[in-house]
C-alpha cells in the first residue's frame, strides 16, 4: 500500500470501509450487536482516513480516534457531528477490551444498536457523497 498513489490509497480506504459496512450489516442481522457497532466505528474511521490521505497527501496515523481524524482533514463538520464522533469512539474501545466488553455487550440491545447503526450509516453516506477524489 505504501507505493500506491494518493488516489489508490483513498480507494483502498473506501473499499475497506464498504467491506466493513457489509460485515457490520451481517453482524446486525445475526444479532451480534456489540461487534456490529465496533465495525461500524471502523467504517467511519476508514472513510475519515481516506479524507486524511486526500487532504494531507500522506498516510493516515495509526489511531482510532474519529474526532481527531476529522479534525486533521478539511472537512467542515457541525458540532453535533463532532460530538457524535466522540460518542462512537467508545464503540472501538468498549468492544475490544475484555473488562469493558460484557458491559458494552449488555448495552447493545437491538434498539440501541439500531439507533446508532442507522446514524452511522447516514454519516457514512454523507461522507461518501462529499469526498472528491
Amino acid at each position: 500500500m505504501f507505493a500506491k498513489s494518493i488516489k489508490e490509497q483513498i480507494e483502498y480506504w473506501l473499499k475497506s470501509a464498504h467491506h466493513d459496512l457489509e460485515t457490520a450489516e451481517a453482524l446486525f442481522t445475526s444479532q451480534h450487536y456489540d461487534w456490529c457497532l465496533f465495525l461500524a466505528h471502523l467504517v467511519i474511521e476508514k472513510v475519515l482516513k481516506a479524507y486524511y490521505v486526500r487532504d494531507n497527501n500522506a498516510f493516515p496515523p495509526k489511531i482510532h480516534k474519529l474526532d481527531y481524524l476529522a479534525e486533521k482533514t478539511k472537512l467542515s463538520l457541525p458540532v453535533e457531528t463532532i460530538n457524535f464522533l466522540k460518542e462512537i469512539n467508545d464503540f472501538n474501545l468498549e468492544a475490544r477490551y475484555p473488562d469493558n466488553k460484557f458491559q458494552f455487550y449488555k448495552l447493545c440491545t437491538r434498539k440501541f444498536t439500531e439507533i446508532y447503526f442507522s446514524k452511522i450509516k447516514d454519516l457514512y453516506k454523507w461522507l461518501l457523497k462529499e469526498i472528491k477524489i
